[in-house]
């Protein structure tokens, strides 16, 4: 209930019921013997904290217009659909609420939908000439010190840069951070990872040895930080491909995680290697895939795996899909 609703101008105000005349009556206490205003109010009276209820005629209101046996039939089938999830058929001893999903589908749906978001990003990626990806590599080890760079615009999958990181505080690393404001300037940039290693985050170029990665050093370069819109709308390789794999720890996980196995620890679908413009490629062709469908998906997805399909998106959401498509 809100603590306000504003008297309105023009109508004598009663501040309690006492003075309030008779045959003067609330909404809801015409409802309750079957009637709806037939007039404009004539009055209000304050009834909770400052709030303040229109008062009608009652001589004035007229029956409200009741269930036909149909539409009667409608709601109760409505009342008893509640209990049942609408994608699985499974029953529940209370309401479901707003989607009318059960747990394990409402996962399938928040994962499908996360899955459906990375495709519409990574078109928006692929069809924009101003979408080039920036790429550190380095050897093995989390803090690696870079050692190549490559720029590829997405678009076309067109090389525009790729050569030696140089050493921190050399010439060379300079003229690349150089090389790297011109190139991007301007650009939709996206980077490998959002997750490590911290040898392939870009901040590395201006992190001096031994030092911690700070964002206090991300104004030095615009290009530190990619394209973002939104908090889930970042543009990062692994993010998308993240979301799209749709990988969880458990049945219970409604968000997806990067791959973890026994033999290998945490994997993504491309190799990480010392050779920038080489992951830069692989990983442009996989943006490229994303946006059309055809990159593979974690085949225990939840969606998959239980056996009900695709969950059916909000019809905002699809809206929003068909026209980015």
């Amino acid at each position: 209930m809100p603590s306000s609703i504003p008297p309105l101008p023009g109508l004598t105000r009663y501040t309690w019921w006492g003075p309030v005349p008779e045959g003067l009556f609330t909404k809801t206490q015409l409802d309750r013997e079957g009637l709806k205003p037939g007039s404009d109010p004539v009055g209000q009276v304050l009834y909770h904290g400052n709030c303040y209820a229109p008062l009608y005629e009652k001589s004035a209101a007229v029956p409200k217009r009741g269930c036909s046996p149909a539409q009667r039939a409608v709601l109760d089938r409505a009342r008893e659909l509640q209990y049942v999830c609408r994608r699985c058929g499974d029953g529940r001893d209370y309401p479901l609420g707003r989607g009318r999903w059960c747990e394990p589908c409402s996962y399938a749906a928040e994962l499908y939908g996360a899955h459906a978001k990375a495709q519409r990003f990574a078109r928006e990626i692929v069809t924009d000439p101003a979408s080039t990806l920036l790429v550190t590599a380095a050897g093995p080890g989390e803090y690696a010190k870079p050692e190549t760079v490559a720029v590829i615009r997405v678009h076309d999958q067109e090389l525009l840069h790729e050569g030696p990181a140089g050493a921190y505080g050399t010439p060379e690393r300079g003229a690349l951070l150089d090389r790297l404001d011109v190139l991007l300037d301007g650009r939709r940039v996206v980077h490998e990872t959002d997750r490590g290693p911290v040898s392939r985050y870009p901040a590395m170029l201006v992190t001096p040895p031994g030092k911690h990665l700070t964002s206090e050093r991300d104004n030095l370069h615009a290009w530190l930080r990619p394209h973002r819109e939104s908090g889930e709308k970042a543009d990062y390789v692994s993010r998308l491909w993240r979301a799209w794999f749709a990988w969880t720890r458990d049945e219970w996980s409604s968000m997806a995680s990067e791959p973890w196995d026994q033999e290998r620890g945490v994997w993504v679908a491309w190799d990480r290697t010392a050779q920038a413009a080489d992951d830069a490629r692989v990983q442009a062709a996989l943006l490229h895939r994303i946006a059309g469908g055809t990159e593979p998906v974690w085949e225990r997805a939840r969606w998959i795996e239980d056996g009900h399909g695709e969950p059916e998106l909000p019809q905002r959401r699809r809206r929003r899909m068909t026209t980015a498509a």
